[in-house]
């Protein structure tokens, strides 16, 4: 059995039955060369004789000799499965020995948080308090941008749930009505800043705005009277950032992250905080538990005398 001529009628398949792009089949022929090369290496010509052990072989190769990321291993991994999968299907091979191989687990990414004066910098930038009618009367759409931070902060919602609120979903003052994914519907409280901002934006700004438009339900509207998009926010927060000089990049999930943060940070409960933000299953919302962990590990080797030799 020709390997690489395998290899050539496998990539054909793809193009013909599955209608990858050019781009695709080229990082597939790259991957799957790599992986005949480890097998002729090992004087191995026969696929049949490839088992579990030989492909978790090559899936260690790929790290040590070709210094390969885990993310990159599982796509190399990946066109070696369907590769092995496509020849026994075709009756080529008897077996599939990369059928049980599993990808490397990549690096668990905690969630980024600033702290609770960076937020309270970065909504002090985006526009004028609350309080303050003057500021509001010079900066009118930054009345609009500051209720839309406070409001992220407040409930830990996701971008495209506040592009998505609409006028009536602000059941009263102090509670909002979220739809996550999939529509799912949840009810989250809203802190007194929060409800501060919002009040001056929906009295003040929301009608002048609304006048422009088309008569939209939308909470949040743009300079043209129409529903605010995802990368309006995006950007209002971005300007927002350099204003209060924050370092690194803060996104509208960024607020969500911190919300979570520092709601756990406070002896909130992980249920809790799980309902608040929408999460279907609790081991979503428990990574956050390992920044507060690891908070309190700082904490404590800098703060205990006998933490550190």
């Amino acid at each position: 059995m020709d390997i690489g001529r395998q290899i050539d009628t496998y990539l054909r398949h793809l193009v013909v039955e599955r209608g990858m792009s050019k781009n695709t089949i080229a990082a597939y022929r790259r991957d799957l060369a790599r992986y005949q090369q480890f097998l002729a290496e090992l004087g191995i010509t026969e696929l049949d004789s490839v088992g579990e052990n030989l492909v978790n072989d090559f899936s260690a190769a790929l790290a040590s000799r070709w210094a390969m990321s885990a993310t990159s291993i599982a796509r190399v991994l990946s066109g070696v499965r369907g590769f092995h999968k496509y020849l026994l299907m075709e009756g080529v091979t008897t077996v599939d020995g990369a059928a049980k191989v599993k990808p490397p687990k990549p690096p668990r990414r905690l969630p980024k948080a600033i702290t609770v004066s960076q937020v309270e910098a970065l909504l002090a930038a985006s526009g004028p308090d609350p309080k303050d009618a003057d500021g509001a009367a010079l900066s009118p759409i930054k009345v609009r941008d500051r209720a839309i931070l406070e409001l992220l902060y407040a409930t830990g919602a996701r971008v495209s749930e506040v592009v998505g609120l609409d006028l009536d979903d602000l059941v009263d003052p102090t509670l909002v009505r979220l739809f996550g994914k999939g529509s799912k519907e949840r009810i989250v409280p809203v802190g007194s800043f929060a409800q501060s901002a919002l009040e001056a934006y929906v009295v003040r700004v929301r009608p002048m705005l609304a006048t422009l438009g088309r008569g939209t339900p939308a909470l949040f509207l743009n300079q043209l009277g129409g529903r605010l998009s995802r990368q309006s926010i995006w950007q209002i927060i971005t300007d927002a950032a350099e204003a209060a000089q924050l370092p690194g990049e803060i996104s509208p999930h960024t607020l969500r992250h911190s919300f979570a943060t520092h709601l756990l940070e406070g002896g909130a409960d992980v249920r809790v905080v799980q309902e608040l933000l929408g999460h279907s299953s609790v081991a979503t919302t428990q990574i956050y538990t390992l920044i507060t962990v690891d908070a309190l590990r700082e904490v404590y080797s800098t703060a205990h005398p006998r933490a550190r030799r």
